[in-house]
């Protein structure tokens, strides 16, 4: 049994879950106020894209890099460094005059963010031990599922009610008691003697990322026979690539591949990076096409994935304790599958649009599976791990994550044939299906149940 929490260490657990809120918040919150920002700002579909894109494409490179930082600077500084670019970023954003200023700022809000999430966790499994730690993960990843599923809702309020602008600025009030939460902590910030920031591996992870995305997003326009477009793909792929080599070869790694030996910690980042995958790509066409092919109002868009908030709020903590007393292989399997069939009832929807028969199906099926799985796929990938390198892993886990999204998004086009209508929405529901699919097969077939760390 966990022992009671001590006033520091319920200090850097409110810190680690707001820190990390404001993170995934900012990044579903946007995805209701993207016809907005379009109708405002113009650019269509690609900008939309390009909204989400720019953000996540830095928070993918960078995310492993904070790791790394910490090490070298101390958690604490690297937490309050990210909170005051991402507050300064917000404001810039929520100013924007252009599309290209707001991609911009959105970007570099993306590095702000990446040194939220891992320095967060850092914290956590540096302040508790045990049946401790185990739970304050647990409150961790309660807290920023309800961010992910909550966003959409906020974000179609202050669309419809106050301006798309003002969603930017639903964070400024978290990371100023964030801040002076920290100020109160009484323990001295810790720094790892002889710690270096692998630079070369960021600036070969973020080239990479860039040049795929760029590729993916732009070709609908200018096709795959255009420069424009295999140059930028193909220097992607050869930096990441470069990027990989690295890992091999460097003294201190942002991403030490000695992680992936453990069969549960492949396995599990294989499922990530499939369920991610397809969260994301569901949370962006369901925001856009509610609005701009059903005709609902940004507020009724975030409202209709309500009832998925709900059930996590209601089962995540179930779901992790049935996980921890039967082990995480049978809830990562279902999980997916039930996320995947709730995909599948998009195909309900008709141009006679009825949110009752045709969305909410699909919402209830899909929360219910996303609650099944996040808790004991969270579990699973940090239990494969010794304690002291947890740290290291969540930050791979969450770059896994991350990245995943990023590329399903910008790849949406491809996916729904250049517009996002009734037929690109259908084929954006099956093509969900399918990665949902092949995270649950993953881990039927990947993850086993009470494995030693070192198998």
């Amino acid at each position: 049994m966990a022992e009671p929490m001590s006033r520091d260490q319920r200090v850097v657990l409110t810190v680690a879950v707001l820190a990390s809120f404001v993170s995934f918040l900012d990044g579903t919150v946007v995805n209701v106020a993207l016809p907005a920002i379009s109708r405002d700002l113009g650019g269509g579909l690609s900008t939309q894209q390009w909204v989400v894109d720019a953000y996540l494409v830095t928070l993918g490179a960078f995310i492993l890099v904070a790791g790394s930082m910490s090490d070298v600077l101390g958690r604490t500084l690297v937490l309050r460094i990210g909170l005051i670019g991402f507050g300064v970023t917000s404001v810039a954003i929520a100013a924007a005059p252009t599309a290209e200023f707001l991609i911009v700022a959105r970007a570099l809000q993306g590095v702000a963010g990446a040194l939220l999430v891992p320095s967060s966790l850092a914290l956590i499994t540096s302040t508790f031990r045990g049946a401790g730690q185990a739970r304050a993960i647990g409150i961790w990843t309660g807290a920023t599922t309800v961010a992910m599923l909550a966003g959409p809702v906020i974000g179609g309020v202050f669309v419809d009610a106050l301006s798309w602008r003002l969603v930017f600025l639903v964070n400024v009030l978290p990371i100023a008691v964030t801040l002076w939460l920290l100020a109160r902590r009484s323990q001295p910030d810790h720094r790892r003697p002889g710690a270096r920031v692998d630079l070369l591996g960021a600036v070969l992870c973020a080239v990479g990322l860039g040049g795929v995305v760029f590729a993916l997003i732009e070709q609908p326009n200018l096709g795959w026979g255009s420069p424009v477009i295999w140059a930028p793909a193909a220097v992607g792929v050869l930096s990441f690539a470069g990027f990989l080599l690295r890992q091999r070869v460097a003294r201190q790694p942002m991403m030490p591949l000695d992680l992936f030996r453990s069969r549960n910690f492949w396995a599990g980042n294989l499922t990530t990076m499939f369920v991610y995958a397809a969260l994301s790509l569901y949370g962006f066409v369901l925001s856009v096409y509610l609005q701009q092919g059903a005709g609902l109002p940004a507020t009724l868009a975030g409202l209709a994935s309500l009832p998925a908030t709900l059930i996590s709020i209601a089962l995540s903590s179930r779901a992790g304790a049935l996980s921890g007393r039967f082990g995480p292989r049978l809830f990562m399997t279902l999980g997916p599958a039930l996320m995947a069939v709730g995909a599948l009832l998009l195909l309900l929807v008709r141009p006679e649009f009825d949110y009752w028969t045709q969305v909410f199906p699909a919402v209830l099926i899909f929360g219910l599976g996303v609650t099944t799985t996040v808790s004991p796929l969270t579990a699973a990938v940090l239990g494969a791990i010794d304690p002291e390198r947890s740290g290291i892993a969540s930050a791979v886990n969450n770059a896994v994550s991350r990245i995943a999204g990023l590329l399903s998004i910008a790849a949406v086009s491809a996916v729904a044939g250049g517009a996002l209508n009734l037929d690109g929405f259908h084929r954006a529901a099956i093509f969900t299906a399918v990665l949902m699919l092949l995270g649950a097969a993953t881990s039927f077939l990947g993850i086993r149940n009470h494995l030693s760390r070192r198998d």
